[in-house]
C-alpha cells in the first residue's frame, strides 16, 4: 500500500511536532494520532523538559489520543511518527490497539517496528499493527543529524534565537 496525499499531510504534521522538539533542545521526533480524518493526539519528545524517559513523542501522542477519546483503546486510529518507534513505544501501539503505524525514518539502533525487533507484528502479542514506511525519511533524518551535530559541537540543537 502506497502513501496518499493525506498520509503525506499527517506526516507533515508529525514533522512540525519534531521541529518543536528541536526548538526545545529535545531529540527531534514528532507524532500524531489520526482518527476519521482528524488529529486526536499529538506530541513531540519531551524527555528532558519532563525529566521522564517515557516522554517520547509517540507515548505523548497516544496518551493525548486516549484522553480525547475517553478510552485506552484506539482501534480505528493511525499513528504517524517521524522515527521508527522504540520497544516501549511499539508496546504502547499494541496495548492501545492502534490499527496502523506510519513512520518516516528507520532507527537501526533502537527501532522495534522492523529494524531490531518487530513488536507490533509479533503474533504472540494478541494484537497486530499494520506498519508502513512513509516516504524516504530524509526530512526526519536531516533534523536528527542537525540535532546530533549541534550536540557534538556544544549546542543543545535548539533553534531558539536564530
Amino acid at each position: 500500500m502506497g502513501l496518499d496525499r493525506m498520509d503525506d499531510y499527517w506526516m507533515g504534521l508529525a514533522l512540525k511536532e519534531a521541529r518543536l522538539a528541536l526548538e526545545e533542545g529535545e531529540v527531534p521526533v514528532g507524532a500524531v494520532v489520526v482518527k476519521e480524518g482528524m488529529v486526536i493526539g499529538k506530541g513531540h519528545n519531551r524527555t528532558l523538559a519532563l525529566s521522564d524517559p517515557t516522554a517520547h513523542a509517540e507515548m505523548l501522542a497516544i496518551t493525548a489520543a486516549c484522553e480525547s477519546q475517553g478510552s485506552p483503546r484506539l482501534d480505528e486510529c493511525r499513528l504517524y511518527t517521524t522515527l521508527e518507534p522504540c520497544a516501549m513505544c511499539a508496546g504502547a501501539l499494541v496495548l492501545g490497539r492502534l490499527r496502523k503505524l506510519y513512520y518516516a525514518a528507520e532507527d537501526p539502533r533502537m527501532g522495534a517496528c522492523g529494524s531490531i525487533f518487530d513488536i507490533p507484528r509479533d503474533g504472540r502479542m494478541g494484537h497486530k499493527v499494520e506498519i508502513y514506511r512513509a516516504g524516504d525519511g530524509s526530512a526526519s533524518l536531516k533534523l536528527l543529524q542537525y540535532f546530533y551535530t549541534a550536540k557534538r559541537h556544544g549546542s543543545n540543537g535548539s533553534t531558539n534565537g536564530r
